[in-house]
């Protein structure tokens, strides 16, 4: 969750100074990170002077954290790190002393507390350092780690070392990935039959970002002898041979791993079929479902490349339109509430099928074999999958103000504001965005938003007018988004669903609609397989939230 480093065990530092230097209250740099520790709140504390950044934060920090109790080491190096490129100097400084027995020299759990740090926060670190640390401290983690981000394949052999070490082979694994080591890829892969849980998930993680088509015989290997988890495999084997089989929701006989492994038997790497739509079936003249065979999946929900410190290889998952991330959506995790972030905004590609697509969308009162095979070129550039198609009229407004959009307000309305109740802005998406105008009748507390793939304050106005022009007239102009629902049940405590969609096309349409206060017509296209709930496997809570709109 967003504020997960806001709790947890954070141990109580006392008060006063660290030995070195006087408390004061003169506004300094030094004298406002002493009075840090008789904070009611350190860490909140902490937030706030990171975001300050007074001027010699990072020296007075440096002065201090050689000599600080251990317990405080955690809220320097973080405060450290939250400085950036700035405070690489002092980090540098400080390691520069560890293995020494002078004054202010760290040990070498300080060592590996700011070593963690600077990976988490992807500082740059000489190689030479590395090299120097590898010496004092030997192979801790998250040196192994900042040799995996340091672009240095002179690492290789040192890391290749640790390929069979059980407490850091998954971090060399990964860190022989970031440094992008092809000639390791057969080494990683021949281990994946030995391997279980995390350690073998992460070494699959390590070939997805060696991205070396020579793992693809291995991974098909292990997965026709049945002696791993099928589904790591079957990612790893999707993003290397851009193929996606359809696989069924639900087994007819339960075992989904061997229906991954029927599912590669009957392929070729060297052979990509073509997307293929699978029949359309009318469940109302609004409502639709059809299966996705193959698609290309240009435009997803995935999971990111592991984040380096962590030690799960799969977690965060992001947006995906045409390669580039758009959205952080979250995790997998049945406790953590909603969380949206734009990444950055996707390249404007001319799409295939644009003029007949909009002319289809121009006034939609019912779905067809007409609305739907103008959507094909897009459906195509999605997973493969079971989908969902229901066309609704959605009560919109658009949203500016972090403080008015669902994702701030939702904690107003849990009454865990004491708890959550800080800047709005901690849980804004990034940009301005559509939103339902009230939440959704039901007893889980359920909120909608729409995400747009283009800023809206670029929006044509002479476009935006000829839509309201047309809503005038009483025509329905559509929109086209991806849609899925996150079913939650934050810190089991508060059920939440979030019904959100990302605006594939149609934003002009959306704007019009929300300044007239017309309800806007929406196709919205979801794939059951992104849609999860608190216990894990498939969530019906997709059907079960439009069904109330």
């Amino acid at each position: 969750m967003r504020r997960a480093e806001r709790g947890g065990d954070v141990v109580g530092a006392g008060t006063g100074g660290t030995g070195t230097h006087s408390t004061g209250t003169d506004g300094t740099a030094g004298a406002r990170l002493d009075a840090l520790f008789a904070a009611d709140d350190i860490w909140s504390a902490v937030f706030a002077l990171a975001e300050e950044a007074p001027a010699g934060l990072p020296d007075a920090i440096g002065a201090r954290y050689g000599r600080a109790p251990k317990d405080r080491r955690r809220y320097l190096s973080w405060l450290l790190g939250a400085l950036g490129e700035p405070a690489v100097p002092v980090f540098l400084s400080l390691l520069g002393t560890a293995g020494g027995d002078g004054p202010g020299a760290i040990d070498a759990a300080g060592a590996e507390e700011l070593l963690g740090t600077a990976v988490q926060r992807r500082l740059g670190l000489p190689a030479a350092e590395l090299h120097r640390l590898a010496g004092e401290l030997g192979a801790v983690a998250p040196l192994v780690d900042a040799m995996g981000l340091s672009g240095d394949p002179g690492f290789v052999p040192f890391l290749d070392g640790l390929l069979d070490d059980e407490r850091l082979r998954g971090r060399a694994a990964l860190a022989l990935g970031r440094l992008g080591a092809r000639e390791r890829t057969a080494a990683i892969a021949r281990r994946l039959p030995g391997l279980t849980g995390l350690d073998h998930a992460t070494f699959v993680a390590a070939l997805e970002l060696l991205d070396d088509p020579a793992a693809i015989p291995h991974l098909l290997r292990v997965l026709a002898e049945g002696r791993v988890p099928a589904w790591d495999a079957h990612h790893a084997l999707v993003a290397l041979t851009g193929q996606d089989p359809l696989l069924p929701l639900t087994p007819p006989d339960g075992d989904h791993d061997e229906a991954l492994r029927r599912a590669w038997a009957r392929r070729t790497p060297e052979h990509r079929p073509a997307p293929s739509i699978g029949p359309l079936v009318l469940d109302s003249p609004r409502r639709a479902h059809f299966t996705l065979d193959d698609g290309r999946g240009r435009v997803r929900i995935d999971y990111d490349p592991p984040a380096p410190g962590s030690s799960w290889p799969r977690w965060d998952k992001s947006l995906r339109i045409d390669g580039e991330r758009v959205y952080h959506v979250g995790s997998d995790c049945g406790t953590c509430e909603t969380t949206l972030g734009l990444l950055g905004w996707p390249p404007r590609t001319a799409r295939t099928g644009a003029d007949r697509l909009r002319a289809a969308l121009a006034d939609v009162d019912e779905l067809g074999a007409g609305v739907l095979d103008a959507v094909a070129p897009i459906v195509e550039e999605l997973p493969s999958g079971h989908y969902r198609a229901h066309l609704l009229d959605l009560g919109l407004e658009r949203v500016t103000d972090p403080a008015a959009s669902w994702t701030a307000r939702r904690h107003g309305l849990r009454g865990d504001d004491e708890r959550y109740g800080g800047d709005p802005r901690d849980d804004w998406p990034g940009t301005g965005h559509f939103q339902l105008r009230d939440r959704v009748p039901g007893e889980v507390p359920t909120y909608g938003v729409l995400l747009p793939s283009q800023p809206l304050d670029a929006l044509d106005a002479d476009t935006v007018a000829r839509h309201a022009s047309a809503i005038a007239a009483g025509r329905r102009p559509t929109a086209l988004a991806l849609a899925w629902v996150e079913d939650s049940y934050v810190e089991a405590e508060y059920p939440e669903r979030f019904l959100v969609a990302a605006v594939l096309d149609g934003h002009h349409r959306l704007a019009a609609h929300a300044a007239a206060d017309v309800p806007a017509r929406v196709l919205l296209l979801s794939r059951a397989e992104d849609n999860r709930g608190p216990e894990g496997g498939w969530s019906t809570a997709f059907d079960e939230v439009l069904g109330q709109l």
